[in-house]
């Protein structure tokens, strides 16, 4: 690796494609990822990521999880995953990453928490491919340029 920790941060959207069967490639690549994420103990999350994914899985899916079973997964995240705290420091850098770099502010809240982590990967299909932004890089885990082996994910 080049740069930072190694850590991987995974955006909302592969946390709510492992629960949602629409496209089928999708929710494999995010189950896979997930599961290789945690198991090598580079899984992380922002508490923003927690909180999006509990409002999509429960309210903007066709095929909505009951509250019961995503407060599950949130538990579930939550222990497996080292999760980013959104803090003051974060929603300031987040400001800077608007101004600075262009990114809309809920990118910027994602980016700036993993940056203040030191958090080496972004993974979302909602920034370009291979951008590196201040020692972050972000990656679309969904995209034909993906390689898992790059970050350490793929056999």
């Amino acid at each position: 690796m080049s740069n930072g920790s190694g850590r991987l941060l995974l955006d909302t959207n592969v946390l709510v494609y492992a629960h949602d069967p629409r496209d089928r490639r999708k929710q494999e690549l995010a189950l896979e990822l997930l599961d290789r994420a945690i198991r090598t103990e580079r899984a992380t999350v922002s508490a923003q990521n927690l909180s999006e994914f509990f409002v999509v899985v429960t309210q903007r899916l066709p095929e909505r999880l009951e509250i019961a079973a995503a407060l599950l997964q949130l538990e579930r995240l939550a222990a497996s995953c080292r999760v980013l705290e959104v803090t003051a420091l974060v929603v300031l850098e987040a400001g800077r990453g608007v101004q600075v770099h262009g990114l809309s502010f809920w990118h910027a809240q994602i980016w700036a928490a993993a940056k203040l982590d030191q958090t080496t990967y972004i993974l979302t299909e909602d920034a370009r491919h291979g951008r590196s932004v201040e020692g972050v890089t972000f990656l679309d885990p969904f995209g034909p340029r993906f390689d898992p082996r790059a970050v350490g994910l793929g056999s």
